[in-house]
C-alpha cells in the first residue's frame, strides 16, 4: 500500500489534540567574541522566529498530512498568548476554538539562543502547576463541544508535564472520546505515565518507558515485548508503540510485536520528532491501516523532521516520495 493510498483514507479526518500548547522561539545571531563581563560568548542578534510547539506542533503535523486538527489547550492572558492566538494559530488556518485563556498561568515559551547555527542556551518561561477546577471545566467544555460539533475520528493526548493533562482531565477526555467511539492516542510523560487507562494507542519513547517500568528495558525484541506486556497489564491499551531513536520503533497490536529498523539519516535536530510520529500513528491506526505500513511511515516521517533544524511539521509530498523509494527497494 503506497503512502498516497494511505493518506487518501485519512484525508479530511477530524482529530482533536488535547495537551500542552507552547511557542518555540529561536533567537539567531552570530558569535565573534567573548564577553568582557563573563567568560561567555556574545551573540549578535539577527533574527527572531516564533513557531508553534508542543501540542500545537502536533496540530500542524495533522494538518500537513491532510487531516483537520482541533486544538485544545491553554494560552496565558499575556503578550505571548496574544501572539499564539492572534498570529501563530491563524497563519496556517488552524481551528482554535479549543484554546482557553488563563489568568493563572503564563503562555509556555521555549526560547532557544543560536549562535553560528549552534544552540547555545534554552530559556523556558512556563507555569507547570495543575489546572484549577475552573480551568479544567473550561477545557472539558471545549472538548465536549468540539467532539459534538465535528465528526471526530481520533483524539491525541499530548503531554509535556506542563499541568494541562491532570488525572481528572485524562480520565474525562478518555471517557468523552469513548462515548463517541473516538480512537484515543497518547504521547505520555513521566508524571502521569500510567494514568491513561483504556486508550487505544500508547506511545512512549525508550527513555520514558525505562523511567517507568520496574525492570530494565533494552532496544531488543525480547525486552520490548516485556515492556509492552507491562503496559497492557497496567493500561489495557490496544496498541503499544515504543520509539527507539536510531534503533527504529516497536509496534504491537493484537498479535506479536515487531521491531522495525529506521532508515539512516543525517540528524540535525530531534526536536518535534515525537509529535510527528504520534500524528502519523493516530491518523493511520484510527483509519484501520495495517501495522507494518503505520510503522514504516512513522519511521520515515520521524526521521524526515530530524534532518531539519528546529521544530517543524512533516512534509507530506516528501514522505510520499520517500515511502515509494523504500517500498521499491
Amino acid at each position: 500500500m503506497t503512502a498516497k493510498e494511505i493518506f487518501e483514507k485519512t484525508d479530511g479526518q477530524y482529530v482533536i489534540i488535547v495537551g500542552d500548547v507552547m511557542i518555540d522561539r529561536y533567537l539567531t545571531g552570530s558569535v565573534n567574541r567573548i564577553s568582557p563581563e563573563a567568560p561567555v560568548p556574545v551573540v549578535l542578534h539577527q533574527s527572531t522566529d516564533n513557531r508553534l510547539g508542543g501540542a500545537a506542533n502536533v496540530a500542524l503535523n495533522i494538518q500537513a498530512l491532510g487531516a483537520i486538527p482541533l486544538l485544545c489547550g491553554f494560552a496565558g492572558n499575556d503578550t505571548d498568548g496574544r501572539l499564539l492566538t492572534e498570529e501563530l494559530l491563524n497563519k496556517p488556518g488552524l481551528i482554535s476554538e479549543g484554546i482557553c485563556i488563563s489568568t493563572e498561568r503564563r503562555t509556555t515559551v521555549k526560547t532557544r539562543i543560536l549562535g553560528n547555527s549552534q544552540q547555545m542556551l534554552r530559556i523556558d518561561s512556563e507555569d507547570t502547576h495543575e489546572l484549577s477546577p475552573q480551568e479544567a471545566d473550561m477545557l472539558l467544555t471545549r472538548v465536549r463541544a468540539l467532539i459534538t460539533r465535528y465528526p471526530v475520528r481520533a483524539m491525541i493526548l499530548q503531554d509535556y508535564n506542563k499541568g494541562v493533562l491532570t488525572e481528572h482531565i485524562i480520565a474525562e477526555t478518555i471517557k468523552i472520546a469513548k462515548e463517541k467511539g473516538v480512537f484515543v492516542a497518547v504521547d505520555p510523560k513521566k508524571q502521569h505515565f500510567l494514568s491513561y487507562k483504556g486508550v487505544d494507542l500508547f506511545k512512549p519513547n525508550l527513555k520514558e518507558i525505562r523511567e517507568s517500568a520496574p525492570f530494565p528495558v533494552y532496544p531488543t525484541l525480547e525486552s520490548l515485548e516485556q515492556a509492552a506486556r507491562f503496559l497492557e497489564e497496567k493500561l489495557n491499551n490496544r496498541y503499544t508503540m515504543l520509539t527507539l531513536s536510531e534503533h527504529g520503533l516497536y509496534l504491537k497490536g493484537e498479535g506479536p510485536g515487531v521491531l522495525y529498523p529506521t532508515v539512516p539519516r543525517k540528524i540535525a535536530d530531534v526536536s518535534g520528532a515525537g509529535d510527528t510520529v504520534i500524528s502519523i500513528a493516530a491518523l493511520c491506526l484510527s483509519a484501520c491501516i495495517d501495522e507494518a505500513n503505520v510503522a514504516r511511515l512513522s519511521n520515515l516521517a520521524g526521521g524526515q523532521v530530524c534532518e531539519i533544524p528546529g521544530v517543524v511539521p512533516v512534509n507530506r509530498a516528501v514522505l510520499e516520495r520517500e515511502s515509494s523509494e523504500v517500498t521499491a527497494e
